[in-house]
């Protein structure tokens, strides 16, 4: 009879064992679903974006840790040195820019909004008004030459070679300058805004994250601001092959999503603008 029981309590002691052991393994599992990710981003608007879409996120068990990053060149090299999981900072042009000069082997898995760029003057209302043989202070990003140009060629001021679209368009691609216009690109699109504060020229072209960041609203600020339908969305960039990862999919989904879209549109009024 001993002999039984003693089988009978082993055979208990085992169950008992065997149940610990299951709870464990969903204990893991459970914390197995949770995911972090690392995003390098600029300061504003991109990290606030991010901040908030990082909060939506944690409800999900997914952390969204925000680097930020205030100029155009390290992001993309973090990226592709895996010291982060994303980027969120850059257009098509200037990505694929990227990409071809410096071989990084990155990709982008979704748009997020619009950043319109603004002309700023201090002496002047339009860029009419704009005197002759005046210098246009722009960044030193080749890859928004077109950019650039495109609020003088909208306003007639400057041609560029026919068949040229406006996107790809470079300096060299200047056709007629009646004005005599002088675009410098000598300078890191950071430094701008205090040029612009210290009248450093007649005009400056500066990006909505920088002049968001410096006080300065593209809408109310500048003397012309980009139309919505600019090519130059804003996107999520990640390293090939990363692009069905699902806690940057995810990121994406919420991005994009209504929630965000209409914070975004109640956040900036105007300033930026969700990409569609």
């Amino acid at each position: 009879m001993k002999k039984i029981f003693g089988i009978v309590t082993l055979f208990a002691l085992v169950l008992v064992l065997a149940a610990c052991g299951n709870g464990s393994d969903s204990e893991e599992s459970a914390e197995g679903e949770a995911a972090e990710i690392s995003v390098a981003a600029s300061p504003a608007p991109h990290a606030e974006i991010l901040e908030r879409a990082a909060d939506i996120l944690a409800e999900e068990d997914i952390t969204v840790n925000v680097e930020i990053v205030n100029d155009y060149t390290t992001p993309n090299r973090l990226l592709a040195d895996e010291e982060v999981d994303a980027n969120f900072f850059q257009h098509t042009p200037y990505l694929d820019g990227e990409t071809e000069s410096h071989g990084y082997d990155l990709t982008s898995i979704g748009n997020v909004h619009i950043e319109p760029m603004a002309v700023y003057s201090n002496d002047y209302d339009s860029l009419e008004d704009i005197p002759d043989g005046s210098t246009i202070l722009v960044s030193n990003n080749p890859a928004e030459e077109g950019r650039f140009l495109s609020f003088f060629v909208n306003a007639g001021l400057v041609e560029i070679e026919e068949g040229i679209e406006i996107q790809d368009a470079t300096f060299d691609d200047i056709t007629e300058n009646p004005h005599n216009f002088e675009f410098d690109n000598n300078t890191a699109p950071e430094l701008l805004v205090s040029m612009y504060e210290n009248n450093e020229a007649p005009a400056v072209i500066i990006n909505a994250n920088f002049a968001i960041d410096g006080g300065l609203s593209p809408v109310d600020d500048s003397i012309a601001v980009e139309e919505g339908d600019s090519p130059y969305a804003n996107l999520i960039a990640v390293r090939a092959g990363d692009e069905e990862r699902p806690e940057l999919q995810r990121l994406i989904e919420v991005l994009q999503s209504e929630e965000m879209v209409q914070f975004i549109e109640e956040e900036y009024d105007g300033t930026i603008i969700p990409a569609e």
